[in-house]
């Protein structure tokens, strides 16, 4: 009946998670095999997977305990036991196994609550329901438990009680046992008895039950002279009650793997006045673990790799676990075009997320891309956000984080090694001396590798034994003819390192001659993050790193990392980089950090991956807000046209942000130098050149109003702004088309100073959403770059040079005219031109140069003369930064 039962359940469970395959583990640490059979008789009958670990007998406890400790951390084992021998049953054992895997209902952690009673949250040790389900009818009757010590007595005094018995309990060696045995109804025994208690001393009609941990052997030595006591042992009822707990376990396992609402405790913020400098507010906050923050917004232990105290990796397991949760909103921050004076974007994102969940308790999530090690020692500094709206700890964040960028690093290296390397190869050798090399023997066999037979493959030769091909195969597949002229795949460092934008590779004499330009862009610039914000899995992020186009061979047509062999290389130089960082803001609200090029010269923006992770969490009610780097006509012009598309997602909401002083630049103000004072323009009161600078904020609503989806300006207040200028740009918002328009105080108040902008996104995500894309892909490459310059900058007219119009008409014909469109153009203006602010108009959009990163999957047009590699300025960021070597903290970042 029990085993009916439980398969009955399972059954109903596996229909409605078909891939589910519960597993039981069962440690043994004894030579009696029958009762692996019994097990796995019952496990297969009820429909579950039994695996037994068979450790020698004489194993120690510790060596049990370590074997637990594995088995607790495999995902793919839901239910742990134990079959040990008497000896080995102790607290250290049983406590070793996890709650929620533990079956057999041993731990101390079970037994408090089945003695509290919570009956959802603890299981019944099978030998006890095996006892219970032997037993009826216990109103007044006496119940006595000798030799039933630890979790299995407790739990039966306790559960007897319940059903009206009186319990007593006793020792084997007891003085008082014999008197005992004679008052009792019913003797459970819990361990076997010694010889010298003759059955004589139990009255007749006595009820006996044994649940010795020796469940299975049933060999009892009361005699068969006993015929007025009944005498049952648990045996094989125990194992029924088992599986029944397994398929219990399984149940709350697949509860456990679903979105559940977060019971996140927020930290709390006390601002000072004046606002400390960022580093200082940073260090005054106790940061959440990064263990706990995880399982409070329902991550499970799995799904976590944690990079010391502050920060984890997010495994993407996640995705497929909460596949059938649907999506919380999303929400974009971008901003009117940057000035020197700092619009806050990243403060904005992060104010908001606290506003929304620290102070409204909506679920949210904030996705911000990792900074560069460029700007963080040369002039920007880092992109934590700032006052008592950032990430922290701020020097994590800022220096290195997880290796992200790191690990770009090597893999685009690898690839530019692989690309020279082949050249020279190519260059001195035959062609079956190349493809002697290419293709070696090894140990007497001689094979063709994965990513080879690929090539072959694609090159139209379907054989697999190298001894077969003839020597214009040979020629072919180990030929790839790159024209060093041709090479688009540059060298990068994630350093501002000016005297790297040009340079000779190939002067030593060991490369025969072979001499060319080169250059190195920053690291962030590299195709390959481009590939990691727009990636949607592993095996996508691998097709992506394959069909990365380096060159072009001498017939004009493309060579790619996956003709080069590196792929599979690339791929696992970047396993860990592609799952995003969790880290928290000041009030302990999560945040992923992951992916980070540069808006000017990529799309800008974090990743897919994130946001997608960031949506599931959240639930439908939630909120995730992501940034783009630099003005709206830049980053968000791009988040939809390229990211939208790789994702799939559709935004809720455009939060635009702006500030007086910078509207205040672009209405004409004097140029602003760094490190000098401002000039009065820009502390005092003055409403028109307020009023002439709105007109970027305008068009930059104009441009998102482009694409149907609805904006609520952020107003960044600083205490220079006057309540005249604010209520001017609120109100020339709201009537240029904003949703709303709201000042904020984020930056000296936290969360608390951001409430008013977190309930107008709110009701500006449940406004009807009629998102739409700027172009369609199927134009041609010179038309798609036309609309963005005449819609979002405002230009007349685009002018491709001639190299530029040679390589859209190369791309068109090798079959990439139909990806979206990646503007490299200056933050600076709506133009090309970075001194001309407000909104200009009537100007020819110069295009120099067109490149395709086919991997990351758009065509990248060079607007007039854009630089892939920043510079340091006379005096960078690094003249503050300093490490103290007693206490290892870093001074100076902010």
């Amino acid at each position: 009946k029990i085993t009916e039962n439980a398969k009955k359940s399972l059954a109903s469970l596996k229909r409605e998670n078909p891939r589910l395959e519960p597993t039981l583990a069962i440690i043994q640490a004894h030579s009696d095999h029958s009762i692996q059979e019994i097990n796995k008789n019952f496990a297969k009958e009820v429909g579950l997977r039994v695996i037994h670990i068979c450790l020698p007998e004489g194993s120690s406890k510790d060596e049990i305990v370590n074997e637990i400790v594995r088995l607790n951390e495999d995902p793919n084992v839901q239910g742990l036991a134990l079959d040990l021998p008497e000896s080995l049953y102790s607290s250290k054992v049983l406590n070793a196994v996890k709650p929620e895997k533990d079956v057999d209902g041993l731990s101390d952690v079970n037994l408090g609550r089945l003695v509290r009673g919570d009956a959802y949250d603890y299981l019944v040790p099978p030998a006890v329901s095996a006892v219970m389900e032997l037993l009826e009818d216990l109103g007044g009757k006496t119940v006595l438990l000798v030799g039933a010590g630890g979790a299995v007595g407790a739990a039966l005094q306790c559960l007897l009680q319940r059903e009206g018995a009186a319990t007593m309990s006793c020792r084997w060696k007891a003085p008082q046992l014999r008197t005992k045995l004679h008052q009792a109804d019913v003797v459970v025994v819990g361990s076997t008895k010694p010889d010298d208690v003759p059955v004589s001393w139990l009255k007749p009609g006595t009820t006996i039950i044994s649940c010795s941990h020796d469940l299975l052997s049933e060999k009892h030595n009361y005699g068969q002279q006993n015929n007025h006591a009944a005498e049952n042992a648990v045996g094989s009822l125990a194992i029924a009650m088992r599986m029944q707990n397994m398929v219990k376990n399984t149940e709350r396992w697949i509860q456990s793997q679903q979105y559940r609402k977060w019971d996140l405790r927020c930290l709390k913020l006390q601002p000072l006045s004046p606002v400390p400098s960022d580093i200082e507010i940073s260090r005054a906050q106790s940061p959440t673990a990064v263990d706990v923050l995880a399982k409070e917004i329902g991550l499970l232990t799995d799904e976590i790799e944690i990079y010391g105290q502050t920060k984890a990796k997010v495994r993407l397991s996640l995705l497929e676990r909460l596949k059938d949760q649907p999506d919380g909103k999303y929400v974009l921050v971008a901003g009117i075009t940057p000035t020197p004076l700092g619009e806050g974007k990243s403060t904005v994102t992060i104010g908001l997320v606290q506003a929304l969940t620290a102070h409204l308790n909506i679920n949210s999530f904030a996705c911000l891309r990792q900074p560069s090690q460029g700007p963080t020692f040369g002039v920007k500094g880092g992109a934590a956000g700032g006052g008592y709206a950032q990430v922290i700890p701020m020097e994590e964040f800022n220096l290195h984080l997880t290796g992200d960028i790191h690990a770009i690093t090597a893999a685009n290296n690898l690839l530019a090694a692989a690309i020279d390397a082949r050249i020279l190869h190519e260059s001195t050798q035959s062609d079956k001396a190349l493809y002697n090399r290419l293709v070696p023997v090894v140990n007497g066999v001689r094979g063709f590798s994965t990513i080879q037979l690929a090539r072959l493959r694609r090159l139209g030769i379907n054989k697999t034994d190298p001894g077969t091909l003839t020597e214009e195969e040979i020629s072919k597949f180990a030929r790839l003819d790159i024209d060093p002229s041709t090479i688009t795949w540059q060298r990068v460092v994630d350093t501002n390192d000016r005297f790297l934008r040009k340079i000779t590779v190939g002067q030593a004499k060991t490369e025969k001659g072979f001499v060319r330009q080169a250059q190195f862009d920053i690291a962030v610039a590299s195709e390959i993050m481009a590939i990691l914000a727009l990636t949607t899995s592993l095996q996508d992020m691998k097709e992506r790193l394959g069909r990365m186009v380096v060159a072009n061979d001498k017939k004009g047509e493309p060579v790619t990392a996956e003709d080069l062999g590196v792929t599979g290389a690339l791929a696992v130089l970047m396993k860990d980089a592609i799952k995003p960082t969790l880290m928290q803001t000041l009030e302990g609200t999560p945040v992923f950090v992951h992916a980070g090029p540069f808006a000017n010269i990529a799309h800008g923006n974090s990743s897919v991956l994130a946001d997608k992770i960031a949506l599931k969490l959240v639930g439908e009610k939630g909120f995730v807000v992501t940034e783009a780097g630099f003005g709206a006509d830049i980053g968000m012009e791009k988040f939809f046209n390229i990211k939208c598309r790789a994702s799939g997602l559709v935004p809720s909401v455009v939060v635009l942000v702006a500030t007086v002083r910078a509207l205040k630049m672009h209405g004409g103000g004097p140029n602003v130098t760094a490190g000098a004072p401002l000039k009065k323009e820009y502390t005092e009161e003055n409403l028109q050149l307020v009023a002439d600078g709105c007109c970027n904020l305008q068009k930059q609503i104009q441009i998102t109003q482009l694409f149907g989806v609805p904006v609520v300006v952020a107003l960044n207040v600083f205490k220079t702004d006057s309540p005249a200028e604010v209520e001017l740009v609120c109100e020339i918002a709201k009537q240029s088309g904003a949703f709303d328009a709201v000042p904020c105080n984020h930056w000296s108040a936290g969360g608390k100073g951001a409430v008013e902008l977190a309930q107008a996104v709110e009701k500006a995500a449940s406004q009807k959403n009629s998102f739409k894309y700027l172009y369609n892909l199927e134009l041609p490459i010179v038309e798609k770059i036309r609309i963005i310059a005449q819609k979002v900058y405002g230009a007349q007219d685009i002018e491709l040079s001639p190299a530029a119009q040679s390589q859209v008409d190369r791309y068109t014909r090798q079959g990439f005219g139909n990806l979206p469109i990646c503007m490299a153009k200056t933050h600076l203006s709506l133009s090309h031109q970075p001194e001309r602010k407000g909104v200009p108009t009537g100007f020819i959009l110069p295009i120099s140069e067109v490149r395709a990163s086919i991997g990351a999957g758009f065509i990248y047009p060079l607007v007039g003369t854009m630089s892939t590699m920043p510079g340091l300025p006379t005096r960078p960021c690094f003249y503050d930064i300093d490490l103290d070597s007693v206490t290892e903290q870093v001074k100076g970042l902010f």
